[in-house]
This record gives structure tokens, sequence and C-alpha cells, in this order.
């Protein structure tokens, strides 16, 4: 039997859950996802873990944090004056906006705190500092 190899493009279903069995994502009701190994598509860990299998096989697979969204890093959490936020917009906790960095790119941040005048964002991956577990089925090498 033919084995994913770097160059292949496979076509997986996965099931992703956090420690405690909280799925995060899923293939489930929708088509397999496609991507090409070797080229960055997905996180190290789901793309080393495709490696080596053949069209049929499953597995399940723990991916630390390391090789899926990296550490939760406290730098990238800022805490801003509420009047740095556009009066149009109505805040709350867990809304996701983008900010301006000084080179001009678009930063996803998630809002996770508001006080009387001050808004924390976060600019972690919601995925950070967790270690990931993924059940996947090899459906087909391209």
């Amino acid at each position: 039997m033919v084995q994913a190899k770097l160059g292949d493009t496979v076509k997986v279903n996965y099931t992703g859950t956090l420690q405690d069995g909280t799925v995060f994502d899923s293939s489930a009701n929708r088509d397999p996802l496609q991507f090409s190994l070797g080229e960055g598509q997905v996180i190290a860990g789901f793309e080393e873990a495709v490696l080596g299998m053949t069209p049929g096989d499953s597995k399940s697979v723990t991916i630390p944090s390391e090789q899926a969204y990296g550490p939760y890093q406290e730098e990238l959490v800022i805490v801003v004056d509420e009047n740095q936020i556009p009066s149009d917009l109505s805040v709350e906790v867990g809304q996701q906006l983008q900010i301006r960095h000084k080179d001009g790119q678009a930063v996803p941040v998630t809002i996770t705190n508001i006080t009387d005048d001050k808004v924390t964002l976060d600019a972690n991956h919601s995925l950070a500092g967790k270690d990931l577990t993924f059940e996947i089925e090899l459906v087909t090498i391209q």
C-alpha cells in the first residue's frame, strides 16, 4: 500500500478535542480536509501524524502545544483605554476584532475583559498553550 509522504496531497477526516474532551473542530459535517504534506498548511504535529499513513488508516494522536499553536504568551495581551476603541463599536467579552500592527499588518485579537474604562485584548490564538488530541482517518492520497 502507498504511504503518505512529503509532497503528497491528502484528504483526511478528523476530530480535534481538548484534554477535557471538548471538541474544538471536526470535519464530520463537511468534506474531508485536503492539504499538501510539507507545505505548512496545517499545524506541524498534525502533518507529522499523517506522514506514513495509508488510505483507510485511522489513528489518535495528542499534539503538544509547541507543535500546535505554540505556548500562551502573556506579552500578546494588552490593556487599552476604552477611548481607543471606535465609539460606534459595541464591545463584549469574546468578541473578535482586528488591530493594525505598526507595520500595517492586521492582527486578530479577542476581547477578554472589559472594565469601566479599559479593554483587554488578547492576540494569542484561542488554542495557544493547549495540547490537542486528534482522531485522524486518511481518506485518500492524490
